[in-house]
């Protein structure tokens, strides 16, 4: 009866060669990250899907706060007035936005916009408590929810309502804003390859595809599965524009009154598709050990003989200290147990049983590539260590592999769709600058700009679409 179960666990999800659509549906079901809600577009964040946000958020606000960044929370709703102070924020989101306009029974004397974005509190407290030079830079952050009415949702990677962190940041010259903007966008661009092993593209976006209200956008773009790319963090540098609409004036050292610059940078539970895309196989989700809410997963063999339960106690009390530990010691058949484990996408699973004390041993699992370690149980503690940091490594490099193996280069238009339409992934290509050709492109291939890519020579001097002169290198690709 249990291997039926355990068989029918592993049919629940469809093979990504077969419906990649359905596969990351059915893993973000069967490891139990999310469940559907009541309201259009929005998803129940599961104690296994927000686990991982969690350690997210750690690892990030550690990251955050030694670039001297603080937290604080601001308000859920924006007055419409203050929204409409920046005409081309308002002009980007005006699809998107959720209004309320009853207040208990009465009707509000103005609507209320429940924030897609931040940008407008900011600024109106920044416009408030910058006087002097003397009071920049001020570098916040909040970690909170958004509203973007989106017309169709996905789990993680699209929906209504998403937890996220959006960075708010004034400064005195413009040179310092674009400091900080580059040093957030590397900031987000660190902890993807350090803590969830994924490789990144790094590029400024371009003008069409960049944030409303922005002089610059930068971006960090990840390849999935599937050849597409996932946007995953990015970056912005406003200049003195919403300083400008918001009055955002200080008292420069000359004694000069000056306008101050701004930046903004997000990162949400998006990037939670991502490490689905980036890692997951047929059987479920592989999680960057690093990351991972429970790193090792300690399954007692026969847990019904004498020991067993309380070996398997001592090695959690053990590992407890520098690992994120948990012992199922749930009356389910070990087989069950095992399958549960790589649906959910633990990285590391420790048998122990009758024999394996005996022995003075553990088996030590890996998810992601199924190897056994079989590792005396006084060298348990160091022996984990060295396992999860080569695991981080191995799912970095294949990914970095299957990056590289997926980007192409296109010097006309020919060779440029048909690479697009028969080869999943990336095209390197020139481009003029006209929006225009990038609308073409966008029409022909269903294909977008993803970035600009920093540090890379041209490939050409002619426009891959209208074959004028060119001297900016795009990263075009289909997208999430």
């Amino acid at each position: 009866m249990a291997k039926a179960n355990e068989k029918k666990l592993v049919e629940a999800i469809t093979p990504m060669d077969q419906d990649f659509a359905q596969w990351y549906t059915d893993v973000v079901k069967q490891a139990r990250l999310i469940d559907y809600s009541p309201v259009r577009g929005c998803m129940s964040l599961l104690p296994n899907g927000y686990a991982i946000w969690e350690q997210i958020q750690h690892a990030l606000d550690k990251m955050f706060k030694a670039t001297g960044v603080q937290n604080v929370y601001m308000p859920l709703m924006i007055p419409e007035s203050l929204l409409q102070k920046e005409k081309e924020l308002v002009e980007g989101f005006a699809p998107e936005v959720a209004w309320v306009t009853v207040g208990g029974s009465e009707e509000l004397t103005e609507r209320l916009c429940v924030r897609p974005t931040s940008e407008t509190l900011f600024s109106d407290l920044f416009s408030k408590t910058v006087q002097s030079y003397r009071d920049l830079p001020k570098l916040y952050n909040q970690w909170c929810s958004v509203v973007r009415w989106e017309k169709t949702t996905r789990p993680f990677l699209r929906t209504a309502e998403f937890l996220w962190q959006e960075g708010h940041t004034v400064h005195a010259t413009a040179e310092e804003s674009e400091e900080r903007t580059i040093q957030m966008l590397n900031v987000y661009a660190d902890f993807c390859e350090k803590y969830l092993a994924i490789p990144l593209i790094k590029g400024r976006k371009t003008d069409k595809e960049k944030f409303a209200g922005a002089e610059a956008t930068y971006t960090i773009e990840a390849m999935m599965h599937d050849g597409k790319a996932l946007q995953s963090g990015t970056s912005h540098n406003f200049g003195d524009k919403f300083a400008r609409a918001y009055d955002i004036q200080f008292t420069d050292s000359n004694n000069q009154l000056a306008y101050a610059f701004q930046t903004s940078w997000g990162l949400s539970t998006r990037i939670i598709g991502a490490i689905i895309m980036v890692h997951g196989d047929d059987d479920g989700l592989v999680l960057p050990p690093r990351i991972a809410p429970v790193q090792v997963m300690i399954v007692p063999v026969a847990q019904h003989k004498p020991g067993v339960l309380e070996k398997a106690a001592e090695i959690e009390a053990c590992l407890s200290g520098r690992y994120r530990v948990q012992v199922d010691a749930s009356d389910k058949s070990p087989g069950w147990k095992f399958s549960e484990q790589e649906i959910q996408g633990i990285p590391l699973r420790v048998e122990i049983g009758p024999k394996d004390i005996e022995k003075g041993q553990a088996v030590v699992v890996r998810r992601d590539t199924r190897e056994k370690y079989f590792v005396p149980l006084d060298e348990l503690e160091k022996k984990i260590g060295e396992i999860i940091d080569a695991m981080h490594q191995d799912m970095f490099d294949r990914a970095k592999a299957h990056l590289d193996s997926h980007i192409y280069e296109a010097a006309d238009y020919e060779t440029f769709k048909d690479t697009i339409k028969n080869k999943p992934g990336f095209v390197k290509a020139m481009w003029c600058g006209d929006v225009a050709c990038e609308l073409k492109i966008k029409e022909d291939t269903t294909a977008t700009s993803r970035c600009m890519p920093f540090g890379e020579a041209p490939i050409g001097d002619k426009c891959v679409c209208c074959g004028r002169p060119a001297t900016r290198l795009v990263v075009w690709g289909k997208a999430y």
